[in-house]
């Protein structure tokens, strides 16, 4: 069957692993790492260790590779694309996928990147288009000698990157909220509301990006892998927790776009109020009047009707009813 991995000896994976078209890194455990030269014939691997193998998914040579030490069902899972995160248990090994945002990435366009791991005991593969030393600071590792001392701490630490990526995304969010919040005190919220929809579209893309990634890292820590240990579920945790929050960021961001949204719908039900308000004052105030001008408007003789100061009398009548009629609406707090 194509889902079945090869079974291949301790000795041909390390041969086969000096071969591999990419990067290999060896970790000590102890916190220690070092890369194996291109040219070297075997992986040396420390008792308590393992190895990183990390390739461009997009590689025709690096995908053949993983066909070969894999096979083509898990090497697929590797590298084709997919849209959501994912764990897959296969026996004492796992296919852990997740998502990345591109370097530079902006809120309104969040560019991702595929991140598919391999993990099994003293061996994890990473298939990426991203630069993996770069992206978890395999620089600094070698200084510092705080690299990762399992599989699940490399796992671990891969997952708290991508929180890192998408942090600044989220309080970049954060600020554009209270920019619009601002613009409603200030009354100046004309495009208000088309900012906010389109807000509440990019806020709904990062809950897609972040929770199946939560879930990612919560199923691993929970999955019986014979080479974890309770500081490898640890780290686990805490990668998930740290994810977890970045959610309920998202999600108390969701909340506060709601509270805006109806905000702006009552301010315009409010104007909307408003101007009924005044169309009805002025129907009210005109009504009367309408009525008198009518009245002494008909032909028929009526009172007066040659009297020369009676056009003034009737005006002063009017603009009387009138003053009589906003007295009566001012008094009543309806204006």
């Amino acid at each position: 069957m194509d889902d079945i991995v090869p079974d291949k000896s301790a000795a041909e994976i390390k041969a086969s692993a000096a071969q591999a078209p990419g990067v290999v890194l060896v970790f000590d455990g102890k916190g220690g790492v070092k890369p194996v030269p291109p040219d070297a014939e075997t992986v040396v691997v420390p008792p308590k260790g393992f190895m990183l193998i990390s390739g461009n998914s997009k590689s025709p040579e690096f995908k053949m590779w993983l066909k070969s030490e894999l096979g083509p069902f898990n090497a697929d899972a590797l590298t084709v694309l997919s849209t959501r995160s994912r764990c897959t248990v296969l026996d004492d090994k796992a296919v852990v996928v997740l998502r990345v945002a591109r370097p530079g990435a902006k809120t309104d366009d969040l560019g991702r990147q595929l991140l598919g791991i391999w993990l099994e005991k003293g061996r994890v593969i990473v298939a990426s288009e991203l630069n993996i030393p770069e992206f978890l600071g395999f620089a600094n590792w070698a200084q510092s000698h705080y690299a990762p001392v399992s599989p699940a701490d490399l796992v671990a630490r891969l997952g708290l990157r991508a929180s890192d990526r998408i942090e600044p995304l989220i309080e970049h969010l954060g600020d554009s909220i209270d920019t619009i919040e601002e613009e409603l005190m200030l009354e100046h919220s004309a495009d208000s509301r088309a900012k906010l929809a389109h807000l509440r579209r990019t806020l709904i893309g990062f809950r897609k990006l972040l929770w199946p990634q939560r879930d990612v890292l919560n199923t691993l820590e929970i999955e019986d892998l014979s080479f974890f240990s309770g500081r490898d579920r640890a780290r686990l945790r805490e990668a998930s927790s740290r994810t977890a929050r970045l959610g309920d960021e998202l999600q108390a961001l969701s909340e506060r776009a709601v509270l805006i949204h109806e905000q702006i719908m009552d301010s315009r039900a409010e104007q909307m109020n408003r101007s009924m308000l005044v169309l009805a004052a002025v129907t009210v105030v005109f009504t009367p009047l309408t009525v008198l001008s009518g009245i002494f408007g008909m032909n028929v003789p009526i009172p007066y009707a040659d009297d020369p100061h009676a056009f003034w009398v009737v005006m002063g009548l009017l603009i009387a009813v009138a003053g009589l009629c906003i007295w009566w609406m001012r008094a009543r707090k309806w204006l």
